[in-house]
C-alpha cells in the first residue's frame, strides 16, 4: 500500500462492510433477553401483584433505561447497514399494533408512542434526512446529537408547553404534542419514548455508524463474535418484540398460579 496504506485500507473498508454485523446481533440479542426479563417482571408485579421490591428501585428504572438506550442507538446504528428503509420503517411501526392492543386488553396500562413507533418514525424520518446529514461531520454529529438528548431529556419533563381550555378538548392535538414531547395533563403510557428527545440518540448512533467507518474500525470491532441462538434473537429481534409479550402474560400467570 505504500504510505497510502491507512487510506487505502479505510476506502477498502467502506466499500466492504457486511451488511449484518455478527457483535451487533449478538448485542441486540443479548438486549432482547434482557427486554422480555424486564417484561416478565412487570407482569408479575403489575399484573399478578407479586411482591418484587427491588422492581420498583432505581436500580431497575435503570436497567429498563439501558435497555431502551441499547435499542435506540443499535437502530440509528444499522441504518447504514440495511436499503429497504421504507419497509422497516412501516414495520416498525407495528408499535401502533401494539398500542391498540393494549387500549384492548389492558386499559389502565396501554402502551402509547411506545419504542418501536419512535424508531418507525426516526427511519421514516430519515428517508428525507440521510443526504443532508451524511454532509455533517461525523465526530460533530455523534458530540452535538448525544449532547443535545441529554439537555432535552431533562428539558421536556418540564412540560413547557401549556394549552387552553379550549385546546386540551382538541384530542388530536394533544396527541401530536405527545407524540413530539410534550405530553399534556392526563396524558399515560407504559411505554413513552416520544421524538423529542430520543430521536437525537436515534442521530448519535446513525453518526457513530459514520465516525468508526472513517476510522476504519467497523469490521474490526464488529465483524465477529457469533454467539448460537443470542445472534439468531437478534437477527429476528422485531418479531420477537412483536410477540413476547403475549407469552409472558401466559407464562406470568402461570408462575403465579404456582407461587
Amino acid at each position: 500500500f505504500g504510505v497510502n496504506k491507512r487510506g487505502d485500507e479505510i476506502l477498502l473498508e467502506t466499500t466492504q462492510i457486511k451488511q449484518r454485523l455478527p457483535f451487533i446481533d449478538l448485542i441486540r440479542g443479548i438486549t432482547i433477553i434482557e427486554m422480555i426479563s424486564y417484561h416478565f417482571l412487570w407482569d408479575l408485579v403489575y399484573l399478578y401483584n407479586a411482591d418484587i421490591p427491588w422492581y420498583k428501585s432505581h436500580g431497575a428504572y435503570i436497567w429498563q433505561q439501558s435497555i431502551c438506550w441499547t435499542f435506540i442507538l443499535l437502530a440509528g446504528f444499522s441504518w447504514h447497514l440495511g436499503k429497504k428503509h421504507m419497509k422497516r420503517g412501516l414495520w416498525a411501526f407495528g408499535g401502533v399494533v401494539v398500542s391498540l392492543v393494549t387500549a384492548i386488553v389492558l386499559p389502565n396500562d396501554r402502551v402509547r408512542y411506545g419504542v418501536l413507533t419512535l424508531i418507525g418514525s426516526c427511519i421514516l424520518i430519515w428517508i428525507l434526512l440521510d443526504k443532508v446529514l451524511k454532509k455533517i461531520p461525523a465526530g460533530v454529529g455523534v458530540s452535538v446529537s448525544f449532547v443535545l438528548f441529554l439537555i432535552l431529556r431533562s428539558w421536556t419533563k418540564q412540560d413547557p408547553i401549556q394549552l387552553s381550555d379550549n385546546l386540551l378538548n382538541v384530542t388530536w392535538l394533544k396527541s401530536v404534542l405527545a407524540y413530539i414531547g410534550f405530553p399534556q395533563a392526563g396524558f399515560s403510557s407504559t411505554d413513552y419514548f416520544p421524538l423529542l428527545p430520543w430521536i437525537f440518540l436515534f442521530a448519535t448512533g446513525y453518526f457513530l455508524y459514520s465516525f468508526l467507518q472513517e476510522k476504519g474500525l467497523i469490521n474490526r470491532l464488529f465483524g465477529k463474535w457469533k454467539v448460537p441462538g443470542i445472534n439468531f434473537l437478534g437477527k429476528h429481534s422485531l418479531i420477537i418484540y412483536m410477540i413476547h409479550q403475549p407469552i409472558c402474560y401466559v407464562v406470568a400467570f402461570l408462575v403465579s398460579e404456582i407461587l
